[in-house]
């Protein structure tokens, strides 16, 4: 489990990177500014990687990548940006990026992109975490198994057989109870590429879901936000 810094002024990009690489069992702390990322890296936290945007305000990607190699910390460092002129990838190379992904990514590289920095680093790299559980539910990112408790009012528990989307979106919500996710934030972090516009994809994959848990009578924890997207309720 890794201790990662994600700098990345546009909320969405960081909530949907920072709930990506939290799948994954990184402890990530977020940064919305170069200001407060610079706070942060002259703070007390030691981070193992940072993964920062160039164009941010108070303090720019560059100068912060400075700020690291200037203190003399070898932190690998992954700079996702807009600009893809070659110049600006060997200049940012040069001053000390380890690499380099141009916007719009593929969340699934990035994710890759960082355990390869972690393990040239000799960080150990994030294997999916422990179970995780919530109410009758535990899931198991190694096994990629969802098993649902049975119930104190009698309700039969079970092993539902997901496929690998449903299981990625069951993963996504239940790191980050509470929280609302739109559909194209739940379609990039489960198929793990850029969302193509088709709501309707995301809602047959969570009715699905839904039909399998039905027995169990936990298919209710899945809630629809109208307008919004979907959470647990």
């Amino acid at each position: 489990m890794a201790q990662v810094l994600v700098i990345e002024d546009d909320g969405a990009i960081n909530d949907v990177v920072t709930t990506r690489l939290s799948r994954d069992g990184h402890v990530v702390t977020q940064a919305f500014s170069g200001s407060e990322a610079r706070m942060l890296l002259e703070g007390p936290s030691a981070f193992d990687v940072v993964v920062c945007d160039l164009m941010l305000p108070g303090v720019t990607g560059e100068e912060l990548v400075g700020l690291i190699r200037g203190r003399g910390a070898s932190t690998p460092i992954v700079v996702i940006s807009a600009r893809t002129a070659p110049a600006d990838r060997v200049g940012l190379l040069r001053l000390g990026a380890d690499d380099y992904l141009p916007k719009p990514f593929d969340l699934d590289e990035l994710a890759a992109r960082v355990e390869v920095q972690l393990r040239h680093h000799g960080t150990p790299a994030a294997t999916g975490g422990t179970a995780l559980r919530w109410r009758r539910w535990e899931l198991d990112p190694e096994a990629r198994t969802l098993v649902v408790a049975p119930g104190e009012g009698g309700e039969p528990g079970g092993a539902p057989a997901l496929t690998r989307i449903e299981f990625n979106i069951l993963e996504t919500l239940v790191r980050r109870p509470g929280r609302v996710f739109s559909k194209a934030e739940l379609f990039e972090l489960a198929w793990g590429e850029p969302f193509a516009g088709d709501d309707s994809t995301v809602a047959v994959h969570v009715s699905n879901i839904r039909a399998k848990l039905r027995a169990t009578g936990t298919d209710a924890y899945l809630r629809t936000v109208w307008g919004m997207g979907f959470k647990l309720a």
